[in-house]
Parts: C-alpha cells; sequence; structure tokens
C-alpha cells in the first residue's frame, strides 16, 4: 500500500513538475527579493490588436475572450509569442482570467508586470486598476481591496506604443517598417513576466544593500508597506549555509541596520562571492509574518587619478557590447538559461564583462552576472526620444529613477550610463543629462556615472567612441581632449570600438556593421591584435568595449552569430583580449 502511495505521490510530482516547465520563463523573476508565495501568470493569453484604437469604443476592458493567442511574456513581433506580426502596433489588448488563491485570505494581493511597452493600462472586470508609462521597467498594481481569494476575475491590459513620438525610449527598435543597419526589430506589449503574490500587510517593500568593504559591513536600508506597534525586523547573513551576522531592530522605515562582518569574502569576477540574505518581520508576539530571501556581494568600485578601482585596486574592464537580442523572442531570452549563456560565451571570448547597450535588461541577467562573475555598465535604451523634447525628458527621468531602483543592489553591475550619443545636443538636452546625474547620484552615490559615450557635461568617466580599423588612426584617438573643461582627469574608457565585419553565409547582401567588411579570417584576427597592442601601448586607458557578442539580424560584426554559434575561433579571440589583464601585475 505503501509503495502504491509512493507512486502516486511520484506521478503527481512529476505532473506538477511538467506544469511548472509548460509555463514559459516560469522561474522566479526578481531573484534578489524571493517570497515563497507566488504565481506566474505567463503562458496563453487571448490578444487582438487595435491600429485605429477603437478599443474602448468597442468595450473590450470588459471582453472575456480577445479575437487571437498569444504566449505570454514574448511580444506580438516575436516567433515565441505565436503572433509574429512585425509591422508596427499602435495598440494591443491582452485577456485572461485571474483567480486568486483561497489560501490569501488576510495578504496584500499585488499583481506585477516585469515591463510593458510602452504605456500599460489594467482593467479588472472592466475597471481601470492601474496605469505606467515606460517600456523597461517593473510595475505593480495593489488588488487588495477589489478582490477576494477563492473568487475568479476578468484582467484586460492595454498597450500603446508610438515609438516615432519621439516621446519615449525604445533604444534600436526600427522607427523604418522593417529592420535596417544597427535597428532591429521593434517590441510592444508585455515582454516581461506577469505573476501575482500575496505579502503581509506589515511586509517589506524594499531593502537597500549598501557595502562597505573599507569598514568591513553591510548596511541595511528597508521600507515597509506598513508598520505596527512592537513589530520587528530580522536580518541574518549566510555565508552558504553558516551564519555570519545578525541584527535584529523595531521596524523603521529608512532606518538602517548595520551588520558587521567578519573574515569579510569581496566579490569580484574572478571570485563571485555571494552572502544569503534572510528579511524576517515579526509581529508583537513573535510570529514570523513576512520573510524574503535576497542576497548580496561585498565590492566596491570607484575612480580616482585617472584610474578605476575594484576594491580599492585598478581593474582593466575587458567589456563586450551587449544588445541583448534573440531570433525568437526579440527582447525576451527564450529561456533563464539563454540569459546565463550569454554571460558564458562572453566569458569564454574573454571579456569580464558587458556593456548593456540600449537596454533594460531582465533582472534574471544580472543574477546570473552576479553569480557567474560579470561586471556591466546599464545603459538606458534612451535611442528613439528626442532628448530636446520637454516631455520626453520627463518620461525619461521617471524610467531611468525606476531602472534604478530596481537593478541598484546588483553588485555585477558597476556604471550608470544612461545616454549613449546624440545628433542635436540643446540646452535643453544638457539639463536634462545634468538631472539625470543629480537623480543617479541622489539614488545611488555608490557607483560611477558616465553620461555619454563621446560627449560630455558632468561624467566620472570620459570614454570615447574610436572605430578605426587603421591601428595607426586608432592609435591617434586614444586620448582625451584636455582642453575641454569637464575633462578633470576622468579614466579613460573606449566606449565602443571594433564592429569588425565577418560574414560567414553565402551572400552578404544587406549586410551591416560599424567597422571594415573582412573577406579573410585571418585578417580579422590581425587586425583585432593590432588594435588591443595599441591599447596596451597607449598606457592611458582603463577598459575598453567591444563591439560586439552577437550578430542581431543584419548587423554581422559579432564575434557569435545571432544563433549564438561561434563564427570566430573563440580561443584565439580570447587569448588576444586577455593580453590585457584584468589586475596589472605586480611588481616582485
Amino acid at each position: 500500500m505503501r509503495k502504491a502511495h509512493l507512486i502516486l505521490v511520484g506521478l503527481l510530482l512529476s505532473f506538477v513538475a511538467k506544469a511548472t516547465n509548460d509555463i514559459p520563463r516560469s522561474e522566479y523573476p526578481r531573484p534578489q527579493f524571493e517570497r515563497s508565495t507566488w504565481v506566474n501568470l505567463n503562458g496563453t493569453w487571448t490578444y487582438e490588436l487595435d491600429s485605429d484604437n477603437t478599443g474602448n469604443k468597442r468595450n473590450l476592458p470588459t471582453s472575456k475572450s480577445l479575437s487571437g493567442t498569444i504566449t505570454v511574456p514574448f511580444c506580438p513581433e516575436s516567433k515565441l509569442s505565436g503572433v509574429n506580426h512585425t509591422d508596427f502596433i499602435k495598440r494591443i489588448w491582452y485577456q485572461r482570467s485571474l483567480t486568486i488563491p483561497t489560501d490569501w485570505e488576510n495578504k496584500k494581493i499585488l499583481l506585477h508586470f516585469g515591463a510593458v511597452d510602452y504605456v500599460a493600462e489594467i482593467y479588472l472586470d472592466g475597471r481601470m486598476v492601474g496605469f505606467h508609462y515606460g517600456g523597461s521597467t517593473p510595475f505593480s498594481i495593489d488588488l487588495t481591496q477589489i478582490t477576494k481569494p477563492g473568487q475568479t476575475y476578468n484582467l484586460v491590459v492595454a498597450a500603446s506604443d508610438n515609438p516615432r513620438s519621439g516621446l519615449q525610449a525604445c533604444g534600436k527598435q526600427s522607427l523604418e517598417k522593417s529592420s535596417f543597419a544597427c535597428f532591429y526589430t521593434r517590441v510592444t506589449g508585455i515582454w516581461q513576466t506577469v505573476w501575482m503574490e500575496a505579502v503581509s500587510t506589515y511586509g517589506l517593500e524594499s531593502a537597500i544593500t549598501s557595502p562597505n568593504i573599507d569598514n568591513k559591513q553591510l548596511t541595511i536600508t528597508p521600507q515597509f508597506y506598513q508598520i505596527s506597534d512592537g513589530q520587528t525586523l530580522e536580518v541574518t547573513l549566510y555565508d552558504g549555509q553558516r551564519k555570519v551576522a545578525q541584527q535584529i531592530s523595531q521596524c523603521a522605515n529608512g532606518s538602517d541596520l548595520t551588520l558587521p562582518i567578519k573574515k569579510m569574502k569581496l566579490w569580484s569576477p574572478e571570485t563571485p562571492h555571494l552572502y544569503g540574505i534572510t528579511y524576517r518581520i515579526k509581529d508583537a508576539k513573535g510570529q514570523v509574518i513576512d520573510e524574503v530571501k535576497s542576497y548580496v556581494g561585498m565590492r566596491k568600485v570607484h575612480t580616482a587619478n585617472g584610474q578605476f578601482y575594484l576594491n580599492n585596486e585598478p581593474y582593466f574592464q575587458r567589456l563586450v557590447m551587449n544588445q541583448g537580442y534573440y531570433p525568437d523572442g526579440i527582447w525576451t531570452a527564450p529561456t533563464d538559461e539563454a540569459l546565463k549563456n550569454d554571460i558564458l560565451l562572453g566569458k569564454a571570448a574573454g571579456f569580464n564583462g558587458a556593456r548593456l547597450h540600449q537596454k533594460i535588461f531582465e533582472e534574471r541577467f544580472h543574477y546570473w552576472a552576479d553569480k557567474l562573475g560579470f561586471i556591466t555598465w546599464v545603459e538606458s535604451p534612451n535611442g528613439g526620444m528626442d532628448p530636446n523634447n520637454e516631455v520626453a525628458s520627463r518620461n525619461f527621468l521617471s524610467e531611468w529613477a525606476e531602472i534604478l531602483e530596481r537593478d541598484r543592489n546588483h553588485p555585477s553591475i558597476i556604471t550608470w550610463s544612461p545616454f549613449t550619443l546624440f545628433s542635436r545636443i540643446t540646452p535643453t538636452f544638457i539639463r536634462l543629462i545634468f538631472d539625470t546625474q543629480k537623480i543617479t547620484k541622489a539614488i545611488d552615490p555608490s557607483r560611477p556615472f558616465n553620461d555619454l559615450t563621446s560627449f560630455h557635461c558632468v561624467t566620472d568617466i570620459w570614454s570615447i567612441m574610436n572605430y578605426e580599423s587603421d591601428v595607426t588612426r586608432f592609435a591617434l584617438k586614444l586620448k582625451p581632449d584636455k582642453n575641454k573643461a569637464e575633462y578633470t582627469n576622468q579614466p579613460l574608457f573606449i566606449g565602443e570600438f571594433g564592429g569588425l565585419v565577418w560574414e560567414t553565409s553565402e551572400s552578404a547582401k544587406g549586410t551591416w556593421g560599424h567597422g571594415g567588411m573582412f573577406t579573410n579570417e585571418d585578417d580579422i584576427y590581425e587586425c583585432l591584435e593590432k588594435l588591443v597592442d595599441a591599447i596596451q601601448t597607449s598606457g592611458n586607458i582603463t577598459g575598453f568595449c567591444y563591439t560586439q557578442l552577437t550578430d542581431i539580424e543584419q548587423e554581422k560584426n559579432g564575434i557569435y552569430n545571432y544563433n549564438r554559434e561561434p563564427k570566430l575561433n573563440v580561443e584565439r579571440v580570447k587569448s588576444i583580449f586577455e593580453k590585457i589583464p584584468s589586475r596589472p601585475t605586480k611588481k616582485k
């Protein structure tokens, strides 16, 4: 009888595992703030395109089934969505039923969206319950007062997108009907995980982690949904399974808790050590009412004396440009493993990090970068917006603040880089740059700020763009313009170089790339080595970003092709880039 019971349990567990695996992108989407009580809402939804913007007149907010089916969280332009509609989408509607679990009684019920491009409106049983501006950042809707556990509701989402307006940041999404040059297939609507969780009314809303390696301590700054009398926060730090520090305090918003760390282990790309964190909130009777799992990497980044420092030692950044596009998912990785694989591909080619170009990556990417040891620059998808427009500036600042708040606890992120390059610099744009710098430093003063790639107003890093493939001309440009008032001996960084095109298919028609077109593979290695040698002998470069990790659609200057298969001899490429060590060789 017991054997039959075990078989039945095994079959049930197998069924549950299969059901979970059938949900696309089923992993927990917020790896630095993880609770156990949650529901993944990815999968099959109904949808309808609304090109003439008549959805509200046709009462779509109340619709219980739309005209087609789509797989969330993949955008309708992608193959994985099942829609594959690549023309402009001005407005799209989504629908599914939403059942609140019966055991979520007396809990705060939160509906989370990882990202919806660009303006999102959320309806529940025809009633608008929330909205959000910004195509790359998460937002939440509190359903507590309008839902009851055990009941089912009709969830409808409308997303509006107008990349040609100049008022929204859209990155490398093409403003033409088709992709061209370094602009690619567009993204509209839901493109990150939709999920729901139950939280105590007095639960932890957020926690800022501030490592201080000089004083060997970690500071935690908590924020709560509500606070009741006698409520306490218990923070425990773990090294593996071993408890290394603990602090207990009365709950208070913005009140710091400091944990001393003995025999502290530092985080770096070479040794990406992570400490586990458990947050427990207890009521006046000592009962645990909320528990959150997290982690932290103890590390420090700063600039001084024309150098970039990691953990108080000079560190050379060998970055690769990663734009985060996928053939089948566009902005959305097909699997969590694909995010991890992109980091492994970068490391295999000799890079210790990546510049995340013109896109805000899924938070799971940063988790893998933290875990595997891979430094990153975070850059907004500022392409497409008109920075000289006041409304566009207002939209940008709101979204940039949300980006900082989402990602500031990830140790792998070492630089904030909000803008790339714009052809028209006006007083309005310069004001936006200064405002962005102030907001960035207010939210996170611990990291360097890089304003633009090749134009500087207020910056901690002097980055330049140099796509010369002729080594003589390339070497002549490896210096800052010391005549500019903005130059105050900031570290010199090559924000973009390389872009060498090697087309391995039978036809190079439509091929585009930043650098020259090569027809002989050995010539690429020779050119690449000369460029790296010039960087090394210049004596004043503190890092570089090579363009780029993979081909994307018609852009063919990747080390790997769009399907992540090697185009070049990766070991040979690795040996060239690693001629410059991450840390300078210490003299004996």
